[in-house]
Order: structure tokens, then sequence, then C-alpha cells
């Protein structure tokens, strides 16, 4: 993540002195059943597709959840078409006709839903439209989303985002991690948290910019890592940071060692949205609690911004 303005470096006596602030509440992310259900359905296909395609299962089930509808709109239910791809030329199997780019798009019609996710692995490996995308990690589903709308994979200028938001709001991001296992312990988890700490020996420069104390992420990092290094609390790494458990880190990722602020300071007063942005990021950027950023402009949590949208920061 990239800052537009100046920042300060804070010395460690006065960085654990400002950073006894009380701590913030995650905000609650309401989460719809049938979305739930979908992901359980099929996030086996979607994490084997990792193995056998390279293609990160956050990638494939959000694709899925937003082109179907979780599998309740009338093109999934009519033709077992989960990713909304269209027959193109060259295609010979059975097809059915709905309203998209044009009042009567043909689309690929599939015997069973398996076969759906089957040929959208194919449908990214074959040719050349989507290879660059394969030289991205499998656990940068911001790269892929935003490779995904920039490749032409949907016309639609929010595509990215949409994929972004369902990835985190149902945090999908935890099956790109292949170490993830459906039946791990709690105890387990523990262990594995443990050994994890253990191991972070990274060295974080803190900064203090607008009143806020943050380090950047470098990669490899997690909350429980850095956590350590300053002795915090993991949970309250979560809080300040209005994230769950698990969240993960990337390399230029702010991470905040206080609660974030009601609005922008000056003189940032506007935020035109960029491919890849999502509301959750552009708080970070600018240190604003993610409930008040949808306040300020008005918004539900439901709203997903759009490329070229401009959103009020104070």
């Amino acid at each position: 993540m990239r800052f537009h303005y100046k920042y300060r470096y804070i010395s460690i006596l006065s960085f654990f002195f400002i950073c006894l602030f009380a701590a913030n509440s995650v905000l609650a992310q309401s989460r719809l059943r049938v979305y739930e259900d979908y992901i359980d359905k099929y996030s086996d296909i979607a994490i084997r597709h990792m193995t056998d395609y390279k293609i990160p299962p956050s990638i494939t089930l959000a694709q899925g959840l937003l082109e179907s509808g979780a599998g309740m709109s009338d093109l999934a239910r009519r033709s077992n078409n989960h990713f909304g791809i269209k027959c193109h030329r060259g295609w010979r199997g059975e097809s059915v006709y709905a309203a998209d780019d044009t009042p009567n798009d043909c689309f690929r019609k599939y015997r069973r839903v398996e076969d759906s996710y089957e040929d959208h692995a194919q449908f990214l490996t074959t040719g050349s439209r989507y290879n660059e995308l394969f030289n991205l990690s499998v656990t940068d589903y911001k790269g892929w989303a935003r490779g995904l709308q920039k490749t032409g994979y949907a016309t639609d200028r929010a595509y990215a985002n949409k994929l972004i938001k369902l990835i985190e709001d149902y945090e999908l991001y935890r099956f790109d991690n292949k170490n993830y296992r459906r039946g791990i312990t709690r105890q387990q988890r523990e262990q594995a948290k443990k050994q994890e700490i253990a191991q972070a020996n990274w060295t974080h420069q803190p900064y203090k910019t607008h009143g806020l104390i943050y380090v950047v992420a470098v990669n490899g990092d997690t909350y429980a890592g850095i956590a350590n290094e300053f002795g915090f609390k993991e949970r309250d790494l979560l809080k300040f940071n209005e994230v769950p458990e698990g969240f993960p880190l990337s390399e230029g990722d702010i991470v905040y060692f206080q609660k974030k602020k009601a609005r922008a300071d000056m003189p940032y007063f506007e935020h035109v949205v960029q491919i890849g942005e999502s509301m959750y990021s552009i708080s970070q950027k600018y240190g604003v609690q993610l409930r008040n950023l949808y306040r300020l402009n008005k918004k539900s949590y439901e709203y997903v911004p759009e490329e070229g949208d401009v959103l009020k920061l104070r």
C-alpha cells in the first residue's frame, strides 16, 4: 500500500506510551446463510483446483458466488453455469440464452455444477489471455482480482472490488493457505500459532502520521508475529485494524497500533477509487474507521466501490 503523505519516525518510548489506548470493536459483518452454504459445498473443489491448476480457491469461490448468486441465479439454475462463461467461438456443448451485454447472449450449459467448475479452470488456463495471473502468488487474491478485471473477464468496472469484498467478508482467503485443513482442531490452531510466533524474527520501524502509530508489513508477516514483536496481544491488533483472526497481511499493508479515527485529517477530503480497492483498504490507507467511512458516504455495508467513485473522507 502506498501513502501519498509524509510520515515521521516515532521513538520506541513514545510509541509504547501512545499504544495504551483502548481497543476498538471489530466491525461485525453480516453474512448470508446461502453464501455460507455455497462455500461449504464447493470449497473442496476450489482447493483441489489450487493443486491441479494453481488458481487461488478464494478467487474460484468468489467468482462462483458473484456470477451465480450463490447458485441461486436463473442462469445457474437453468444451466449449472456458475461462472458466467459465454459460448464463445469453438464451444461445442449445450447452450442457453440470457440477457447480459446484449438482450440474448449465449451461455454455456453443463450437466453438473462440477463440470462448470472444471470448465472455469480450463477457461483460465487455456490460451494466453490470463497467463500473467499465474505469475502471481496463489495467496495474492487482490492481484488476481485486479488481473481478472484488467484482462476482460467481466465488463463490470467494480468487478475486482466485488471479488475482494466477498473474499474478505467471508474470509475466503483462508482456503488459499496450503496448510488449511477443514478438520483442524482449536488446539492444533493454537500450536501452529505458537510455532508461527516463535519463528518471527522481523524488525519493524514504527511510524506516526496524523497522530496514528503504525508499522508497514513485510512479506511473510502475520498479526500474531507483529503483536509478539511489540508485546501486544494479537486480539488487540485485530481490533485496531478491524479484521478477524486469520486475516492475511501482504507486503506494504499498514498495521495500526491504536484505534483509527472517525474521519481523515486535513487536507484529505476525498478519495478516488482505483481498481482493486475495497472500503476496508481505503479505511486503512487514511486511518479512518470502516463504519465511519460507510456513514460519511451514506452507504450500506453491501456497497462495493467502483473504479472512479469519489468517496468522502471527512
